[in-house]
C-alpha cells in the first residue's frame, strides 16, 4: 500500500511493473493503515510505503490500529529532503529531524536504510512487525534512484 511518495518513486514504479505484487495507492496514510489491517486479517502480507509527513499525520492511526489493535504493520518511510552529509538529528528539515524521535516516543522499532547494503533491513523489520504484533519501520534515508 502506498500514498504517493516522491522520495521512493523509483521503487514504486518498479513495483507497478511486477505481476506478483499488487500495489494499491491510497489517499491518506490513515486509509493505508486501516486497509492494511483488513488485508492482514484476510491473510495478505502488507507493506506501507509513505513519506515522513504521512507518519506525522497518521500517528493516531498507527497507535490505535497497529499498537492498541496489535496489528503488525510494516512501514517503509521516505525521509524526503534528507541531506546526504548530515545525520537526520542534525537536519535543517524538522520532519527529517523528528521522525526517529517520534518513533522512539511510541517505542516503534526502526532502522535507517541508506543504500543497497541495507536492503536486508526490509525483511528483518517486516518479520519483526509480525513477531511483535505491532508496528516496525524502515526509514528510507536517501532518495531511491
Amino acid at each position: 500500500l502506498s500514498v504517493p511518495d516522491t522520495h521512493q518513486k523509483s521503487v514504486l514504479a518498479a513495483l507497478d511493473k511486477e505481476d506478483t505484487i499488487k500495489v494499491v495507492t491510497c489517499a491518506t496514510e490513515d486509509e493505508a493503515c486501516t486497509i492494511g489491517a483488513g488485508l492482514h486479517l484476510g491473510g495478505e502480507p502488507v507493506v506501507l510505503m509513505i513519506q515522513h509527513a504521512g507518519l506525522f499525520a497518521s500517528i493516531n492511526t498507527l497507535r490505535g490500529v497497529s499498537m492498541d489493535g496489535k496489528v503488525p504493520v510494516f512501514y517503509m518511510i521516505g525521509l524526503l529532503s534528507r541531506e546526504k552529509d548530515k545525520e537526520p538529528k542534525d537536519s535543517r528539515h524538522s520532519m527529517v529531524r523528528y521522525a526517529e524521535p517520534l518513533l522512539d516516543t511510541f517505542s516503534v522499532p526502526h532502522a535507517r536504510m541508506e543504500g543497497p547494503d541495507d536492503v536486508h533491513l526490509i525483511p528483518e523489520y517486516y518479520r519483526l512487525s509480525r513477531q511483535r504484533k505491532g508496528p516496525a519501520a524502515v526509514l528510507v534515508g536517501l532518495e531511491t534512484i
